[in-house]
């Protein structure tokens, strides 16, 4: 959002927050499914305006974040009142918002600060293991920390190659997105998830299965097809890039700092602690400001330790961040009204949803759950996304994760293996398709990268459907 956005909602917050802590929860079956339209204002405009209207897009996309966000909260401080306007507003930002932006900037600071230098030469066999270990990378500094510090390196690999465009898209595919699914750190989804209270290591215990075949499918058939590819065509008489004397990494204490971040994220969900501070009707656990506040601690260490010719070899920029960070603050704050209308159920706005993702008894049907977060997640962000979905199945965390463990696995899953779809289904996918143009590499086109996903990844979550989620 806009600075004067910001401050705006920042004076709002500041009337309204004296009068939130006795507010009454937003009840979903009092609203009209019209109070979704900024919501679905907000994911269009993430979704189409880089295809049709790049320039305007690049230029003020904070400003049309903001008027959506602004577009819900006035009508709705107007309509229902400044106290239960201020308890869903610092819900959504001390709740989910803030914890949510804390960590993918430590991560993305930590990548940031490792440069892997050297030159390597990348074989079909080089380049299916790079994918694998950004695969593990993934779910344990993010599929944005795996990915911004394996592309670099990946590209500088393949630049004597005739083609690698495939290479990349793979990349995407695998390390962008599917490695991501074990843990909260791997995926925003899943930390949304964590926030929501299924334990930490849950995905790890119930969708390993589905991961290893998602994995394991695309490496194989990346292996044989960048096998053809060298086979065919070679490399290049001259690689562009000279050899180095070795390989090695510039800014190792970044992956101490890496190791914090897993420790600060895993205390939060083990430490039991009764110490409960109350914000305006929204309870702060002590674990959790601790933290938050640890990650904010590793982000300023990391930039104070890491060398200033790290951040310029590996061409570090807090744009990305700062776009994310804009477009999900007015995303947490229009998809109050949708969730309240999801936990409403059968009796709310979008009851039929509710409803297409229920059998008749009553009971969730997880390949129904699978599909549509997967699809929604193709196209709009997977992250809120999840959350919608996860509050369609009930919202309940010790409910999902024992009774409904399948219809939780799926909506993981979907939300995490089908935001590799399209290039805008992750955050990750568009940074690495810049990265990877700014390096020369001819890069598919939205439609064009599409029609690899549908070729490589549609069959394959049909094949998983029936394997796992049927």
């Amino acid at each position: 959002m806009t600075g004067r956005a910001l401050r705006t909602l920042a004076c709002v917050l500041g009337l309204v927050a004296p009068l939130a802590g006795h507010a009454a929860e937003l009840d979903g079956r009092a609203l009209s499914a019209w109070w979704g339209l900024p919501f679905a204002g907000v994911l269009l405009s993430i979704a189409l305006f880089p295809l049709f209207a790049m320039r305007i897009w690049h230029h003020h996309y904070g400003k049309i974040t903001a008027a959506w966000a602004l577009a819900f909260f006035v009508p709705f401080v107007w309509v229902f009142g400044p106290s239960l306007a201020g308890a869903s507003l610092v819900h959504a930002l001390l709740a989910e918002y803030i914890p949510f932006i804390v960590l993918l900037t430590a991560l993305f600071a930590v990548a940031g600060g490792i440069y892997i230098r050297g030159n390597l030469h990348g074989s079909p066999a080089l380049n299916t293991a790079i994918l694998a270990i950004g695969a593990v990378l993934a779910s344990f500094m993010g599929t944005t920390g795996a990915s911004m510090l394996l592309i670099r390196p990946l590209v500088r690999a393949n630049d004597n190659r005739r083609h690698k465009a495939h290479v990349v898209v793979f990349f995407i595919f695998i390390v962008s997105n599917i490695g991501g699914s074990l843990t909260p750190l791997g995926d925003p989804p899943l930390f949304l998830g964590f926030l929501k209270g299924v334990e930490f290591f849950w995905t790890l215990r119930n969708i390993l299965p589905e991961t290893a075949f998602m994995l394991a499918c695309p490496l194989v058939l990346f292996y044989a097809l960048d096998s053809w590819y060298f086979r065919r065509e070679g490399v290049l008489p001259v690689d562009p890039t000279p050899d180095t004397p070795r390989l090695g990494f510039d800014g190792g204490i970044n992956f101490v700092l890496l190791l914090a971040v897993v420790g600060l994220v895993l205390m939060s969900g083990l430490w039991q602690s009764g110490v409960v501070f109350d914000v305006a009707g929204t309870p702060v656990p002590l674990p959790s400001l601790v933290r938050d506040i640890g990650l904010v601690g590793v982000t300023l260490l990391s930039l104070k330790l890491t060398a200033a010719k790290v951040h310029a070899d590996n061409q570090f920029s807090w744009g990305p961040m700062v776009e994310v960070a804009k477009l999900f603050a007015g995303i947490f704050l229009t998809i109050i009204p949708v969730i309240a209308m999801l936990r409403a159920g059968t009796e709310g706005p979008f009851g039929a949803v509710v409803r297409a993702v229920t059998g008749p008894d009553g009971q969730p049907l997880p390949a129904m759950y699978f599909w549509a977060t997967g699809l929604l997640s193709s196209f709009l962000d997977n992250a809120p996304t999840y959350l919608v979905f996860f509050n369609t199945a009930g919202g309940d965390p010790q409910q999902l994760m024992t009774a409904l463990a399948p219809t939780l696995a799926a909506i993981s899953a979907g939300a995490v293996f089908m935001g590799a779809n399209s290039y805008i289904g992750n955050a990750p996918n568009l940074m690495v398709k810049a990265i990877a143009e700014e390096r020369g590499v001819a890069m598919p086109s939205f439609f064009g990268y599409m029609a690899w996903s549908c070729a490589v990844l549609v069959p394959l979550f049909a094949v998983l459907t029936f394997l796992f989620f049927v």
